[in-house]
């Protein structure tokens, strides 16, 4: 297969991909977006976090909601817990890298407080104790995961909101990342619509 097939058909995948979970994936969006609003309209704050590309994910979404997303507005309330060099290597180095976010949750989380928690596959280590520190702290949590969602599933309670790229859609990382990218901008057009209502 040539190169320009090759890419052509990874824009086939992606798109095909999309359109087969829009109908799994458009509710619990929706969910997602009224807990987002509902905090950030009590003065709460939206901390998120992730490894490698769903760390830059984390802080993605955390740039679009304190600058800007595509309509002028106020800054809104978040926070990438990827960000601190000092603060995560200091965590990493005298207690655990299962610690980094867990920490920076059990410091900063308020019960009016969401964490959205990133994970393709659902089993990552530090952001699962990030989960567990986000209930101590009565923080409620939107899990973006994929596959069968990993044992985040299990911790995930009634007032949580889980987004899971479904298996049978795509079990490779990049088209999960792909979908990710894609419903981290449904949220921040979301929040962006009940905040501020339809541009003109």
């Amino acid at each position: 297969m040539d190169l320009v097939s090759r890419i052509a058909r990874q824009f086939h995948d992606s798109a095909q991909i999309k359109l087969a979970v829009v109908e799994v994936l458009a509710a619990p969006i929706a969910q997602a977006i009224e807990l987002m609003v509902q905090s950030l309209l009590g003065n709460g704050k939206i901390m998120s976090c992730g490894n490698g590309g769903s760390a830059a994910d984390a802080q993605h979404f955390a740039a679009e909601l304190l600058n800007r997303f595509e309509m002028e507005r106020p800054p809104l309330a978040a926070i990438a817990l990827t960000t601190d060099s000092s603060t995560l290597t200091s965590i990493a180095n005298d207690y655990s890298y299962d610690m980094v976010f867990a920490k920076q949750v059990l410091a900063l989380g308020q019960a009016n407080d969401v964490l959205l928690a990133i994970s393709t596959s659902g089993n990552s280590p530090n952001v699962i104790e990030a989960i567990h520190a986000a209930h101590q702290r009565e923080v409620r949590v939107v899990a973006l995961t994929g596959r069968d969602g990993g044992r985040i599933t299990e911790l995930l309670g009634e007032t949580d909101v889980h987004i899971c790229v479904p298996e049978y859609a795509s079990a490779r990382t990049a088209r999960i990342q792909e979908i990710h990218l894609l419903v981290l901008h449904c949220l921040c057009d979301g929040i962006d619509n009940l905040l501020l209502g339809e541009p003109e």
